[in-house]
């Protein structure tokens, strides 16, 4: 769960009757399992946009994410493919302030995904480097509001793809989330060493 908001404009504020629990939406959604759903089924069928009718094959850039972004939640939150406007931690771990996040993007793309996409005819060694470090570093910046954990595995599963894998698998991440999100921190350090053994992992379905 966040544990911390600083309210914002439109981001930082929650739906009436849903005791903070859900972010305003246009669907008057209060429960969060509803949400859940909501979110899950949208996801489910931009997978099969992106994935199965339109994989980009060339260099990836953050149009491409924010397009994604945009057409997963934008039915249900008005800010849905914009930047991140309200700072925000987990775990206790704060993600980069949200002044930062248009610079942040920026480098972004010109760091990782101009420098490791398209992956087309990566070797397994260059493809888990490639996603390891983009992963890393999208969840550090943690761009958006809402959904980023979601977005950045369908980056990696996207840049799999381009290198002819299929999508990655993911269990290994949730039954060792301690360790993974101990490997997403070693980023700060630029060590990506950690994360390279979770994406071997997600790739080989272990």
């Amino acid at each position: 769960m966040i544990t911390r908001y600083d309210v914002a404009g439109a981001q930082g504020m929650f739906e009436p009757g849903s005791n903070d629990q859900v972010l305003a939406n246009k669907l008057g959604i209060t429960v969060p399992a509803d949400m859940d759903e909501a979110e899950l089924v949208l996801l489910q069928k931009l997978y099969e946009f992106v994935l199965q009718d339109n994989l980009p094959m060339g260099q990836l850039t953050m149009a491409h994410i924010r397009t994604w972004h945009r057409r997963w939640l934008g039915n249900i939150y008005p800010w849905a493919g914009q930047g991140r406007s309200v700072n925000m931690s987990k775990g206790g771990f704060p993600f980069a302030p949200a002044a930062q996040i248009p610079r942040l993007m920026a480098e972004f793309e010109q760091n990782c995904l101009m420098r490791y996409t398209s992956c087309a005819g990566y070797d397994t060694a260059q493809l888990i480097e490639a996603i390891a470090v983009t992963h890393v570093e999208f969840i550090l910046m943690h761009p958006f509001r809402e959904g980023n954990g979601r977005i950045s595995r369908l980056l990696a599963d996207v840049m799999a793809a381009q290198a002819g894998e299929g999508p990655l698998d993911y269990s290994s991440w949730e039954s060792g989330r301690n360790d993974y999100i101990a490997a997403i921190q070693r980023g700060l350090g630029l060590d990506y060493e950690p994360m390279k053994l979770w994406v071997e992992r997600a790739l080989d379905g272990k």
